[in-house]
């Protein structure tokens, strides 16, 4: 009996110690500046796979799993990008 291969959109995103470090340093509130853009950096391209593509030719659900992944990162993204000088006042986003 042969070991199932588990697809990459299912398999979990790839760490190491640092990476560990820095998410539970974020977590706690305690992070330096450089464990702040370390886990960010590691949610949005490991872990969310936002610059990967998600299309499976061969399995929809795969598609649609990673597509919800990369939308958890593309929303990341967008507020670090977005310019909060130019929303309105009263959006009751702020």
């Amino acid at each position: 009996m042969s070991a199932r291969r588990v697809p990459a959109q299912l398999q979990p995103a790839p760490w190491d110690k640092k990476h560990l470090f820095a998410v539970k340093a974020v977590a706690a509130g305690t992070a330096t500046e450089h464990q702040q853009r370390l886990a960010l950096q590691w949610i949005i391209e490991q872990a969310a796979g936002t610059y990967q593509t998600s299309f499976s030719p061969d399995n929809h659900s795969l598609t649609d799993f990673a597509e919800g992944r990369r939308f958890v990162g593309s929303q990341i993204v967008k507020l670090i990008n977005l310019d909060p000088e130019k929303l309105k006042k009263d959006d009751g986003n702020g």
